[in-house]
């Protein structure tokens, strides 16, 4: 009866272990998947994607059991609450950079971010959760307060590791471009990706200047963390 061996045995079988690539051979023998002859493609849980945001951006803050913490929302967002009553006291501290599931479910008006992503309401029990697909999730990557501070000090991350003086201008750039995949997604950039990539530096950049450069890493950011692959499990 130890989960622990049970987990352990499920993660390092052969079907967990498998390809998500949809071969040919297999979508004939197991069309729909039921008999998991490839490994599942899917979008990781709300909370889950707001971890890995804070934690390539470097921001997340690995305390362990607590109360319930505060993380910025939209502004005025409290206000669709019953009578405006109820307040949400933003952390100011590190608390704010908690992990997903230290988030306070307030019931009136929950924590928009979790709910878009298909999250538990907590108010009811809840055996599996949906995963829904729908142009907000693409507005809150790129609007939450949460993941436009978390792409600038990814940004800021990239500048930091990486400094302008550690090289000539076009190495600088494609080794930044490099450590942000490696944050990202765990892997090195193909070339095609790091020539689109290395162009869209270049355009947000302009001259290079340090203000531009740190606009430029943002943008490069930004894109990442708002890339499919971001939020999905292989």
């Amino acid at each position: 009866w130890s989960m622990k061996e049970l987990h352990r045995l499920i993660v390092t079988s052969a079907t967990w272990r498998q390809s998500s690539f949809a071969r040919p051979k297999l979508a004939e023998r197991d069309p729909y998947n039921s008999w998991l002859a490839r490994q599942n493609r899917l979008r990781v849980e709300a909370e889950i994607i707001r971890d890995l945001a804070l934690s390539a951006s470097g921001l997340i803050h690995h305390e362990i059991g607590g109360p319930s913490v505060y993380p910025p929302q939209p502004a005025d967002l409290v206000k669709l609450g019953f009578q405006t009553s109820l307040s949400w006291p933003e952390n100011k501290d590190q608390n704010r950079y908690r992990r997903g599931l230290y988030t306070f479910f307030q019931r009136t008006v929950p924590y928009p971010m979790l709910i878009e992503f298909d999250a538990a309401d907590s108010n009811a029990a809840c055996t599996r959760r949906e995963r829904s697909n729908t142009p907000l999730q693409a507005l809150t990557l790129w609007n939450d307060p949460v993941f436009v501070e978390c792409a600038q000090n990814l940004g800021a991350r990239l500048l930091k590791e990486v400094p302008a003086d550690d090289g000539d201008a076009a190495s600088v750039i494609e080794r930044r471009i490099r450590l942000a995949y490696e944050l990202c997604f765990s892997r090195p950039p193909t070339d095609d990706e790091l020539q689109v990539v290395e162009r869209l530096y270049k355009e947000a950049a302009g001259k290079q200047t340090l203000h531009s450069d740190r606009a430029a890493a943002f943008a490069v950011a930004r894109v990442l963390l708002n890339l499919d692959e971001f939020i999905t499990r292989e």
